[in-house]
């Protein structure tokens, strides 16, 4: 524990009595009919207006819900309604009980001896202590402070205590504590006496543990430091971009950057964004195929599309169906909705509109038995001919023509031996390995620095990672034409962990922090064309080194503690 605390039982405060108009037991006075009539009507009124106000915004809210409006611009109407709202709330339940709502007090402790307690932080050179929970308005004597910077307080120990023995869960430590740091303390004191392993070297304080609270990680012990290197400028486009990545990997960051360069110096990359769509797939079940059959047919109809739309994008603001295609499996019916989802990666909300979909499906179709929102025909983190053919998330194109003198002073290669590699690595030696998705050097390395870098979902990068890599000579044989081709990039700038501090910081090195302001999906298109670089600038160096026979020597020399330099000199 970083702070000292001390530990109390509270002080009542001698009762006063209160002057406000719902006050306890005080004798009222003689006008008091008529203002307890006066009251009764002007609380009647601030009901009529409180649920005036809620009906208004309701029927707004599904208005532009209906309409496809954003819900985030508020006319002067809604203001009103809105001030009206908090206004009659405040005046019906009086500014004391609204200020307890604001200012609670963390839930409560296991014990009522517990709850009882108050808890202080004593700042240091200081006699004023600042108290974070307490009953009482009566200033608290002075006691004992005690210091625990690595030792539990009494307190801590006895709940440290009762998580090994299994009577307090674990994961209940945050909502029980209130406090996310201490909860995560707590849990792995308790995670090192149980297991009798310690956790040194794994931090536990310079973290924001309430950030992740409830949406990226479940019972924190500490994190794990990855170490950032930055590759750049990347020229894509016309501009230039400074990439982070995140990685333990040596000589991979020192790679993609002389592949940064080597663009660079050729007039830079150009990129596409061929289609932007995410997707899920239910799978249903029906008792005859020909049943399946008669919803397979009415999913793809032309004429049923804009109504099952309708039902889609009623779920979210940014959610908008693009196509159905279905695929039977007996009398089994699979169906890959694909839609658009902003800026955000978009798994949760393609997946309410597909739960939408089911719901309205089921009234027509009685019969049918939903076994899963996920059939696996999306397909997410798994590699599947379907993620190459039909692209999930951001498919994108990136290309590069590099000059002869580039390849020569700068790869240290020829146009001719890298062509010729890259037809028996990356084409023929892929097909010869049965690859689905893997006709490349190593994209998955980039991206997934990258990913990690800027807080997407590691795991996606068994599909995003697919990529072919095409090299040809151009211009007479003097240059390099060199491609890659990613049908299933799956990225965000909102959402999951891109709200992280470290994360969002490395978004907004690329400019693509948060929503587009202009048009939505913007940013996230614009990540997924960076990385798309980025894998063409990996996959330019990796292949030079792999022409030239310099990929062994550079591992040695990066890739290794420098306590094993003078053996891998002498040998």
């Amino acid at each position: 524990m970083d702070v000292r605390r001390r530990h109390t039982e509270p002080v009542e405060a001698p009762m006063k009595p209160n002057k406000l108009h719902h006050a306890g037991k005080m004798a009222p006075p003689a006008e008091a009919p008529a203002a307890t009539a006066a009251l009764h009507l002007a609380n009647a009124s601030s009901v009529v207006v409180f649920f005036s106000a809620v009906y208004y915004l309701l029927s707004r809210w599904r208005e532009k819900i209906r309409t496809g409006a954003p819900l985030h611009f508020v006319a002067p109407s809604e203001m009103v309604a809105i001030a009206s709202l908090v206004g009659s709330f405040v005046w019906f339940f009086g500014l004391d009980f609204v200020q307890s709502l604001i200012l609670r007090p963390s839930p409560e402790m296991w014990s009522d001896d517990e709850s009882e307690k108050v808890e202080e932080v004593i700042v240091k050179d200081s006699s004023a202590a600042v108290p974070l929970k307490s009953k009482t308005v009566e200033p608290i004597p002075q006691e004992k402070v005690i210091e625990t910077n690595d030792i539990p307080s009494a307190e801590d120990e006895e709940i440290i205590n009762s998580v090994v023995a299994g009577t307090i869960p674990s994961y209940s430590l945050e909502s029980k504590l209130g406090d996310c740091r201490r909860a995560a303390g707590i849990r792995r004191e308790a995670l090192q006496r149980a297991t009798g392993r310690s956790l040194e070297g794994l931090p536990l304080d310079g973290f924001d543990y309430q950030s992740i609270l409830g949406q990226c990680c479940e019972m924190p012990v500490g994190y794990v430091q990855i170490p950032v290197g930055i590759v750049g400028p990347l020229k894509l486009d016309g501009k230039e971009y400074t990439v982070p990545m995140a990685t333990t990997e040596g000589t991979l960051v020192a790679s993609t950057n002389r592949g940064c360069k080597a663009i660079a110096m050729s007039g830079g990359a150009t990129s596409v964004v061929l289609r932007d769509g995410m997707t899920r797939a239910p799978v249903v079940r029906f008792g005859t195929v020909t049943r399946a059959a008669d919803l397979k047919f009415f999913l793809e109809s032309p004429a049923n599309f804009e109504a099952i739309a309708a039902i889609f994008n009623s779920s979210s603001r940014f959610g908008r169906l693009q196509g159905i295609k279905c695929a039977i499996a007996g009398k089994n019916l699979y169906m890959r909705f694909s839609c658009s989802t902003g800026d955000a990666m978009g798994m949760n909300m393609v997946s309410k509109g597909v739960q939408n979909v089911l719901d309205f499906l089921q009234k027509d179709f009685p019969d049918m038995e939903v076994m899963g929102i996920s059939g696996n025909f999306c397909s997410d983190k798994k590699p599947a001919a379907v993620n190459w053919i039909e692209g999930r998330g951001k498919s994108v194109v990136c290309e590069a023509i590099l000059k002869g003198d580039v390849v020569r002073k700068v790869l240290k290669t020829s146009v001719e031996a890298l062509v010729e590699l890259n037809v028996l690595k990356n084409l023929t030696g892929s097909a010869m390995a049965g690859a689905l998705g893997g006709f490349n050097a190593h994209a998955s390395n980039i991206l997934t620095a990258i990913y990690i870098a800027t807080g997407q979902d590691p795991a996606q990068n068994v599909e995003s990672s697919h990529c072919l890599t095409m090299m040809e000579a151009v211009n007479d044989g003097q240059d390099l034409h060199v491609s890659v081709s990613m049908p299933s990039i799956e990225v965000g700038t909102v959402g999951g962990g891109t709200q992280l501090a470290s994360q969002s910081a490395c978004l907004n090195l690329l400019g693509v922090k948060g929503a587009s302001k202009d048009t939505p999906g913007n940013n996230s298109r614009q990540l997924a064309r960076i990385v798309a670089g980025s894998v063409l600038a990996g996959e330019i160096s990796l292949m030079s080194a792999l022409a030239a026979g310099h990929l062994v020597k550079s591992h040695m020399k990066y890739n290794r503690s420098s306590k094993d330099m003078p053996k891998v000199a002498s040998s």
